[in-house]
């Protein structure tokens, strides 16, 4: 974080200094929420949870540096007391993005946002310094700690923004107001929260309604709901996609011989070619989204196209490619799922695996209110109509939804098969796999499917498969 005084902190946050014997004394180190990563000039922010309260730990993080804790009592150590922790931490990130010379960038979407915030932040960083969101902590609770990781020499700050409800962007864009602003496109994600399309294309919105007027809207132009989204700012509009009316998109796209896509990149300023280290040509969107963003931050088309071949994945279980000694190939892209990914995980997986043994382990894509039946039994036919060789449903209703599907799609619906969970998974294709397969391990988050990846990650290291 920029240096301030914890005199400083307190005015901004409205809070009371409890045990501060000089007030001058200046948070330089991060603010944290996590009592492990405590140090040297931290701010320690405590949060009362079910389970934990981390008032507990507050002289645990005094001892390990931390300058002082944000919370809601006095601790008995160095304190600054606000009524609401979250709301304070805040505006303690309103008032460092204020202080700070960046240029704000927010992206949402129904799917990718991670994995085209994780490119953004790549080809940025060939700029300037660039601070981003580690990971998925895209809320009112992540957004903030990842703003107020950036320092004074920091000109990029890149923000993803999640929502679950109507007015949480509109909350989001207040703490962190944007420069610009890129929306990847409305999907069925959280579509049983939200209610329908329209409603989450309504929250989605609000991210092009904070930019200022001279600002940038980045759009979908190939997702109608996003697409329209240019009535609903005074911003300069961008569009990217195949669309004839995209400003930035790709020409000649095509997959490697391993899945990873490569195409002509073609933006305002240029054209250059790319080929991709990620799999799956769902991240051509993703990655015209980023050029897209580059590109109206000064980045020439041979700049960006470099960056973009050269970009990997950042975040963890997303179309995590892992060979093993024996030659099975295991694709852990297990940390969640929604239609528009799960069918984009299908396509990379029968693109990797021509002329090779391919397996689907699926699990439910939670969520989706009274899409789901109809959303899961679609997932399973794509599965037979990509020729994917085995299907396997892990879990209760939703996965025998799935594997429902694929049954009733064709005769080869029959090498489809339903178990119960994970370790039923893992004991089926421990038996089963042979060198020169592909797996795909998919689902939403709260199904924990990666665990069947690690696991056969370490049978693979352990040299245990199938010969036949």
């Amino acid at each position: 974080m920029i240096a301030l005084s914890l005199a400083e902190i307190a005015e901004v946050v409205g809070g009371q200094t409890y045990d501060i014997p000089d007030p001058a004394v200046q948070v330089t180190g991060p603010v944290v929420r996590d009592s492990r990563e405590a140090g040297p000039g931290s701010l320690f922010v405590a949060f009362a949870g079910e389970r934990v309260d981390g008032h507990d730990f507050a002289s645990a993080v005094v001892e390990a540096g931390a300058v002082a804790v944000l919370g809601t009592r006095p601790v008995g150590v160095p304190a600054i007391v606000v009524d609401d922790v979250q709301t304070a931490l805040g505006a303690l990130a309103r008032h460092v993005v204020r202080r700070l010379g960046a240029t704000l960038v927010a992206l949402t979407g129904s799917a990718g946002k991670t994995s085209t915030k994780d490119l953004i932040a790549q080809v940025l960083q060939r700029k300037a310094p660039t601070v981003f969101t580690p990971g998925s902590l895209n809320n009112e609770i992540g957004l903030p700690l990842t703003a107020l990781s950036a320092t004074e020499e920091t000109r990029f700050l890149v923000l993803e923004m999640g929502a679950r409800g109507i007015g949480h962007i509109r909350y989001l864009t207040g703490l962190t107001p944007p420069k610009v602003g890129l929306v990847l496109n409305v999907g069925s994600a959280h579509i049983g929260e939200f209610g329908g399309r329209e409603q989450i294309a309504q929250a989605k919105g609000e991210l092009v309604e904070a930019l200022p007027e001279d600002g940038t809207a980045i759009l979908n132009a190939d997702d109608p709901y996003v697409r329209a989204m240019a009535s609903r700012t005074k911003a300069k509009v961008l569009l990217f996609g195949e669309s004839d009316e995209a400003d930035v998109s790709a020409e000649n796209v095509r997959l490697t011989d391993t899945g990873q896509p490569a195409f002509r990149l073609h933006t305002p300023s240029g054209a250059s070619d790319v080929t991709m280290r990620l799999y799956g040509e769902h991240h051509v969107s993703n990655a015209l989204a980023a050029a897209a963003v580059a590109h109206e931050l000064g980045m020439s088309a041979d700049e960006i196209a470099v960056a973009l071949s050269e970009a990997g994945s950042l975040s963890r279980w997303r179309m995590e490619v892992t060979e093993r000694p024996d030659g099975v190939t295991v694709v852990n892209d297990a940390y969640n799922a929604n239609p528009e990914s799960m069918r984009a995980a299908l396509r990379a997986l029968a693109a990797m695996g021509k002329g090779r043994r391919t397996w689907a382990v699926l699990g439910q894509m939670a969520e989706l209110g009274d899409e789901a039946l109809a959303e899961h039994d679609a997932v399973g036919r794509l599965a037979v109509r990509l020729n994917v060789s085995k299907l396997v449903a892990v879990g209760g209703r939703e996965a025998a939804w799935l594997q429902l599907g694929a049954y009733n799609e064709g005769s080869w619906g029959e090498e489809s098969v339903h178990v119960s969970d994970a370790q039923a998974a893992v004991d089926l294709l421990r038996s089963e796999l042979r060198p020169g397969d592909v797996v795909l391990v998919k689902a939403s988050r709260s199904v924990g499917l990666e665990s069947v990846a690690q696991a056969l990650l370490e049978t693979g290291a352990e040299g245990e498969v199938s010969a036949r």
